[in-house]
């Protein structure tokens, strides 16, 4: 079984920073991608970043220049540095990665449960 497990979400004034963790537990053999993604109620969840095995990274427009994705490989755990956060931020952020349990299973994917992420103006 493998698991997800977010923390780092919380309420913060427009401008401010928070730190969002993901650890990824359990049976995996290689984790290739871990990211962020984002949802608010009625929409669906889109990309936030993004960041490969071998430390490539991709952002959202939105979030360029504002937040910065970063992994530990060791223990399998990946980062979400948000700063100058705005209301628009205002979601709740998934964890995902796409990660292999043994040598000879296919890629999947797995989400973590979320965590909310509230910025007042």
């Amino acid at each position: 079984q493998v698991q997800l497990v977010e923390s780092g979400g919380g309420l913060v004034q427009a401008g401010g920073s928070l730190r969002l963790s993901c650890a990824a537990s359990g049976s995996i053999f290689r984790i290739h991608v871990m990211g962020w993604y984002r949802q608010v109620p009625g929409k669906q969840r889109d990309l936030v970043a993004v960041t490969t095995s071998g430390g490539s990274t991709a952002y959202a427009d939105s979030v360029k220049g504002r937040f910065t994705i970063s992994r530990d490989n060791a223990e399998n755990t990946v980062y979400l540095q948000m700063n100058s956060l705005k209301p628009e931020d205002t979601a709740v952020y998934y964890c995902n990665a796409e990660l292999q349990r043994t040598y000879w299973d296919p890629r999947r994917e797995y989400w973590g449960q979320g965590t909310q992420v509230t910025v007042s103006s």
